[in-house]
């Protein structure tokens, strides 16, 4: 296996790399820094994710660039502030102790001022978005036209995020005697005819098959109802207890719901989407790569170019429209040459969509059924046991502690004190999977069971559904329709289960022996000046929204519901 050294790199810059752990290169870095190191040619690098791109062009960059000029001489551009911010970091870590080069990180989302004066202090390279770049170049404090290198990283994906025209704009304003370097997951015809359109003659190279995936990956997928995706999306963490993982949604919407269910249900996640301020995303990245977070909950765009080491997990809550998406996705994890894992929870409509992306990445998948609770709380208790394998003790302090301790617990047999340590930890899974259902499809679930953090189906054991007479129009959301219940019928929240909130009017379930007690208590109480109402919901309708309590008349020609004369939504107030 060839080293850095071997490369053509100078001695000073592999000293450097080599004392932050970098010893041997990737197939793309073997192949790519002997060409790129001549600095005459066009090149086109094509490998996925992951594969260390970064330090194949940064390293012959780094060689190039005349650090006692400070003119830009090169320019690297990238999709997202995250991939851009990335590559700077890595590209001064490798500086460090060898050149002191200037590399500035132009994006959006921060201060346009801090950039120019970062700039202006002389940046040989420069790593921008295209939109922020196109608005510094229209102030003049970027001159392109002397840039000497440019770099298109992640190609494939700038021109899916639509930066087909930037590109061009940008590629107009740098010379033609300049060359281009472009790498590339995938080498659609759009990254083709960026090649053919700007580069001469390049040097191409595939590390692995086009469009292929990483074969350290083991792809898997189960199947699930689309309302208990979430449902099943604990299991799998709790499973993998751990995971240290990525959770991609297709919208932002659904990313930070998710990231905020796993929040109030004790799991160290967050969010992060294109809504979030710079800053803000910062702030959650930091997070991650410190591993304060165990899960990071992103939408596709927002996670392109995270490279973060060690992620073990990928999960899918739906299959991107676009499958291509699927091998960014799954390329987080399985990175320097470690093994990752990446499971996507599609409903039963979705499973013909997996044999088209087997044959895009060349590989195959292996669907597993979501884990049972009994599966849960075996590897739960296994991990326990490894962790008192593994735990370090500090001999000379806790010795002290410990004739105490055995005084205490010489009434107990070495078995019961293994019970009850493992039972400190443990019963909480106990009693969160002691009723928990099965998720996958094709079991049967008896009409009123219920499953753990999801939604009902039916009533739940030992409860009885009730009826109160406000809904949404009151500005009740179930947080504070929680309250009024507990404060109104005088019971504690335990004693209350799931809560639907209609427009006018709202049911909920409360626990057995308390009905009685909750319809006397609520006479007398109001809200807003509106008298509470609560009795038993017996045979009141499910879904219908209506003051007067009567089902609405069903028009089963046109699929219609008609609303009797004299009672119109428009006459009760309601928006049509």
């Amino acid at each position: 296996m060839n080293t850095f050294g071997t490369l053509g790199l100078s001695s000073a810059l592999v000293e450097t790399i080599e004392a932050f752990g970098y010893k041997n290169p990737t197939p793309i870095q073997e192949q790519a820094i002997p060409v790129l190191m001549s600095g005459d040619r066009d090149f086109v690098g094509l490998a996925q994710t992951g594969t260390g791109k970064t330090a194949a062009f940064g390293l012959p960059l780094i060689e190039l660039v005349d650090h006692k000029s400070k003119l830009t001489q090169a320019l690297i551009l990238a999709p997202t502030r995250e991939l851009c911010l990335q590559i700077t970091e890595g590209l001064t870590t490798y500086c460090k102790g060898y050149k002191p080069l200037q590399i500035v990180a132009v994006y959006g989302g921060a201060s346009i001022t801090d950039q120019i004066r970062q700039i202006k202090r002389g940046a040989q390279i420069i790593v921008a978005t295209p939109g922020r770049l196109i608005d510094l170049t229209s102030r003049k404090v970027i001159d392109l036209g002397v840039i000497n290198y440019v770099v298109l990283d992640e190609a494939d994906e700038m021109l899916n995020m639509g930066f087909k025209d930037d590109l061009d704009k940008i590629l107009s304003f740098t010379p033609k005697e300049k060359h281009t370097w472009l790498f590339s997951a995938t080498m659609p015809k759009m990254v083709r005819d960026i090649a053919s359109n700007y580069m001469k003659n390049p040097f191409e190279i595939t590390v692995g098959e086009k469009n292929s995936g990483n074969a350290n990956i083991e792809h898997q997928y189960v199947v699930v109802r689309d309302k208990e995706k979430y449902s099943a999306l604990k299991r799998l963490l709790d499973y993998h207890s751990d995971i240290f993982g990525l959770v991609f949604c297709r919208t932002k919407m659904d990313t930070q719901e998710i990231a905020d269910q796993l929040m109030r249900d004790g799991y160290n996640a967050d969010a992060l989407h294109g809504d979030l301020t710079q800053p803000m995303r910062d702030r959650v990245m930091n997070k991650f790569r410190n591993r304060e977070l165990n899960v990071l909950v992103a939408t596709d765009v927002a996670a392109r170019g995270i490279d973060v080491i060690g992620i073990t997990h990928v999960l899918h809550m739906n299959l991107p429209d676009d499958i291509e998406y699927y091998t960014h996705r799954s390329g987080r994890t399985a990175r320097a040459g470690k093994l990752g894992i990446s499971i996507a929870l599609i409903t039963s409509r979705d499973v013909k969509k997996i044999p088209m992306i087997e044959r895009m990445i060349k590989g195959k998948f292996e669907q597993i059924k979501v884990p049972n609770g009994p599966e849960i709380c075996q590897r739960q208790l296994m991990r326990l046991v490894d962790r008192v394998h593994e735990v370090e003790v500090n001999d000379k302090e806790i010795d002290a502690f410990m004739p105490k301790v055995y005084e205490s617990l010489q009434d107990l047999s070495k078995e019961e004190i293994i019970k009850r340590f493992a039972a400190i930890e443990f019963n909480r899974f106990l009693e969160y999977y002691r009723d928990a259902v099965d998720l996958n499809p094709a079991a049967e679930r008896k009409r009123g069971e219920r499953e753990v953090g999801a939604r009902p189906v039916g009533t739940s054991a030992g409860f009885e559904r009730m009826f109160i007479n406000l809904g949404k129009l009151d500005g009740l959301d179930k947080g504070r329709m929680l309250q009024i219940v507990c404060e109104t019928a005088d019971v504690t929240k335990k004693s209350v289960g799931k809560i639907d909130i209609l427009n006018s009017y709202s049911f909920f379930e409360l626990e057995k022996g308390y009905e009685q007690q909750a319809v006397k208590r609520a006479q007398g109480f109001e809200y807003k000046g509106r008298t509470i109402r609560i009795d038993v919901a017996g045979d009141r309708p499910e879904r219908t929204d209506r003051p007067d309590k009567a089902p609405m008349p069903f028009n089963k020609k046109s699929g219609d519901k008609k609303f009797p004369k004299g009672n119109s939504r428009k006459r009760r107030g309601e928006l049509v």
